[in-house]
């Protein structure tokens, strides 16, 4: 992703805090200890990685792939207990989309932080009221589920209460990115037919919370608009410090105009060589009119 101007940040994805520690004196625990700890390495093999360790002047983690005792996963466990954030193993069920999760040590990370942070500073922290943040785009294929679902784990990785609401009832992705399966979400709550139950934890990553589409319904439009859709966003208020909102794009329907307005702030997505400026000033254009405050912009270029 790129930068342009001082309105647009730019971003990508990010990896989570754990709860694992650091010792008492402030000094992380040695990895082979955590390894050894955890039932991943025995104390014979560890000796023989420490052994290498010191007669190639390597680290541990590179002495022990080296010799064949550790994978890239058990060093990634271990690197996670030490520096505090979730461990992802690469056979999750987690779409690898979620680099956010699976690569906390990426270029891409670094950016999506600094985008985590102006939020912050432009919205999140301006007032009680200011919890949720529609992520939109003029056209299809812009990245808004993707920017969406990465953006949600680096604030859940800050330790705020995080919301990842996917909008999108008509072609909903957020519940394939978290392998959540068909279920309840925010259509069958704004009809009646469900309630808080409906929103999911995601274990593997602490402060994260999703509320799928649910099933999808003949009048998105309708149901985003009526009363009940703005109720539920401030009670969901009440237990969440940050709601991220997924949306389809603004070219196929009115359903991000409302749930901007519903949220009273936006984050515009577009894709590079794709996005089309003259919709995209067109959108951004009437946004403004409807009083929706442009926190910022993302240029998309994966």
């Amino acid at each position: 992703m790129t930068t342009q101007n001082s309105q647009i940040v730019r971003s990508i994805p990010l990896a989570k805090a754990s709860s694992h520690s650091l010792a008492e004196t402030g000094h992380a625990t040695p990895m082979g200890s955590i390894l050894i700890d955890s039932g991943r390495l025995s104390i014979g093999n560890a000796e023989k990685i420490l052994t290498y360790q010191r007669e190639n002047g390597v680290r541990f983690g590179e002495a022990g792939r080296a010799l064949g005792l550790l994978t890239e996963d058990d060093v990634r466990f271990a690197l996670s207990v030490q520096f505090h954030y979730s461990y992802i193993p690469s056979g999750s069920s987690l779409s690898q989309e979620l680099i956010a999760a699976y690569q906390p040590d990426s270029p891409q990370v670094e950016e999506l932080r600094m985008l985590r942070s102006q939020l912050m500073l432009r919205w999140f922290n301006n007032g009680a009221d200011h919890k949720g943040l529609a992520v939109a785009s003029a056209g299809p294929g812009d990245g808004r589920s993707y920017i969406a679902a990465n953006l949600a784990i680096v604030f859940s990785q800050l330790g705020e209460r995080t919301l990842l609401i996917d909008a999108d009832m008509r072609v909903p992705r957020q519940h394939k990115l978290f392998s959540l399966g068909k279920r309840a979400g925010l259509s069958d709550i704004l009809v009646g037919r469900a309630g808080s139950d409906a929103i999911v934890s995601i274990d593997a990553l602490p402060n994260l919370s999703v509320l799928t589409a649910g099933a999808i319904p003949p009048n998105p439009q309708e149901l985003l608009g009526r009363q009940s859709f703005s109720k539920l966003l401030i009670s969901l208020g009440e237990h969440f410090d940050v709601m991220i909102i997924d949306t389809p794009p603004a070219s196929a329907c009115a359903d991000a105009h409302t749930v901007a307005v519903r949220t009273g702030a936006a984050l515009i997505v577009a894709r590079q060589d794709k996005s089309s400026m003259v919709q995209l000033g067109q959108f951004t254009h009437s946004l403004r009119e409807f009083g929706v405050t442009l926190v910022g912009s993302v240029l998309n270029d994966t």
